[in-house]
């Protein structure tokens, strides 16, 4: 048995394992921020060859028998210039691979010279190095203005935002600054559309490996599609498994698409098959929220918010969408989300729940990203919406007093000793069986519990004490 392990006491209640990981997690970050000062300055001390005249900080291979050098740029634009052989050494002594080393370095150097507002916040011991450097990974592809601009609408937030709001962010940084590169994502996107048939590559069993990437409308038609011949195979007696069902009804798209005559002249008779081709197909929604500034086509903010996935589109792509000679586009009045709607009844009402949903986007428990609109847990479902307040403690109908809570968390508070309440419209203080607290918020989550360890300015932890279970 080791020396360390020897002398280390081990808690002997559940209060005091959490708070003995909570205070290990504190030192962790402590020694991550510690870390990333010291790749700053590993990269300060070995500088790439000056007459690169270089600004991004790049790994350079020089000339080895007459072949030019090579430079890989490692953070974004400001960022000092890195030597060649400096990269693996660091990345070996820490024990990285060559290629980790390299983005790690790149990481440390963007948030130092680029993102100084999260660098900042990470040696004040507020912020977790993880969360800085994912935030770094996103940004080193962007001008020096739109990385300012990242660096202070996500500095505060940092410690809770999640990687949706993150990419919101950076992809709103990239439609205001960088318009050029709007475009040329949107033409990238088109080249990397592929249906690809690995015929090649077929298994024991008798199956084939298919994979494809598709514009979002096509690909959500397609899932709704192949849901509809999942579902009517188990009408029709199947007991395959859905995975099963959905594959072979991938199958039967194909089959009946062969089948089908395609002659236009052949549909104008009127016949029983022309108008079962007319049949409406299932209604694919797509929810796209979209800024006056778009809507104007000023130039400025061309991108808009799709609820699936919560991800951002450009405004063109809505416009093809839009324009589509199937669509059918439905403009909902903007939703005033600070104004309370109430019910006398039990149920919640549609516009109820639209409002919930829009307000909160996601489950509201603690780091929860479940969509408000669809759990992913239980396809084709929307989250619950709760009453905070149970109505059998007299807990009202109405917006404020109603949150979005996928079916595991909501029954998590049914049946545990977890509980929230509503601090602000969709802001909720939770609290754990351990007496722990969580602020949720539109932003994400962040730990407020009175025992949350705290750096101090001599670089100790200091915590002041477990809560009272």
């Amino acid at each position: 048995m080791s020396d360390r392990t020897a002398t280390q006491t081990r808690p002997d209640t559940a209060s005091g394992v959490l708070a003995a990981a909570r205070d290990r997690r504190a030192t962790a970050d402590l020694a991550e921020a510690e870390l990333l000062v010291l790749a700053v300055e590993w990269a300060v001390m070995h500088p790439a060859d000056v007459d690169h005249g270089q600004d991004a900080a790049t790994y350079s291979w020089r000339s080895w028998a007459g072949i030019e050098d090579t430079e890989l740029t490692l953070a974004g634009e400001g960022a000092p210039t890195v030597a060649e052989f400096a990269v693996p050494e660091f990345a070996a002594s820490i024990g990285l691979s060559p290629e980790a080393g390299k983005l790690y370095l790149g990481q440390a150097l963007e948030l130092c010279y680029r993102l100084p507002r999260l660098w900042k916040r990470v040696q004040n011991g507020q912020l977790p190095a993880w969360r800085a450097r994912r935030v770094a990974d996103h940004t080193v592809g962007l001008t020096v203005e739109a990385a300012t601009y990242v660096d202070r609408h996500v500095a505060p937030v940092a410690h809770k935002v999640g990687p949706a709001q993150l990419e919101r962010t950076v992809n709103q940084a990239i439609g205001r600054f960088m318009p050029e590169e709007v475009q040329r994502l949107a033409e990238a996107s088109w080249d990397k559309r592929h249906v690809t048939l690995h015929d090649q590559l077929v298994s024991f069993t008798g199956t084939m490996h298919l994979d494809a990437e598709l514009d979002i409308a096509d690909a959500l038609d397609l899932e709704a599609a192949v849901a509809a011949g999942a579902e009517a195979r188990a009408d029709l007696g199947s007991t395959e498994s859905l995975d099963v069902r959905r594959a072979q009804s991938v199958g039967d798209l194909a089959r009946h698409q062969l089948a089908l005559d395609l002659n236009a002249e052949d549909t104008v008779d009127g016949g029983a098959a022309s108008r079962a081709r007319k049949v409406k197909p299932r209604q694919v929604v797509l929810h796209v929220h979209l800024s006056d500034a778009a809507l104007c086509d000023s130039g400025v903010d061309q991108v808009a918010r799709l609820e699936r996935g919560d991800s951002l589109v450009t405004v063109d792509q809505v416009r093809t969408w839009c324009g589509h000679t199937d669509a059918q586009v439905v403009v909902k009045p903007v939703i005033d989300l600070d104004r309370c709607r109430e019910s006398d009844s039990d149920h919640v009402t549609g516009p109820i729940a639209e409002q919930v949903a829009l307000r909160d986007r996601t489950c509201v428990f603690p780091w929860c990203t479940r969509p408000a609109r669809r759990c992913p847990v239980h396809p084709g479902h929307p989250c619950d919406n709760d009453h905070v307040i149970p109505r059998g403690r007299n807990g009202p109908t109405c917006t404020c007093n109603i949150a979005a809570l996928c079916r595991r968390h909501h029954r998590l508070k049914t049946h545990s000793p977890w509980t929230y309440l509503v601090v602000d419209q969709g802001t909720y203080l939770w609290t754990s069986p351990h007496g722990y607290r969580f602020l949720r918020d539109p932003d994400g989550t962040v730990d407020v519990s009175e025992d949350r360890p705290r750096l101090k300015l001599d670089g100790t932890i200091d915590r002041v004490g477990p809560p009272e279970p």
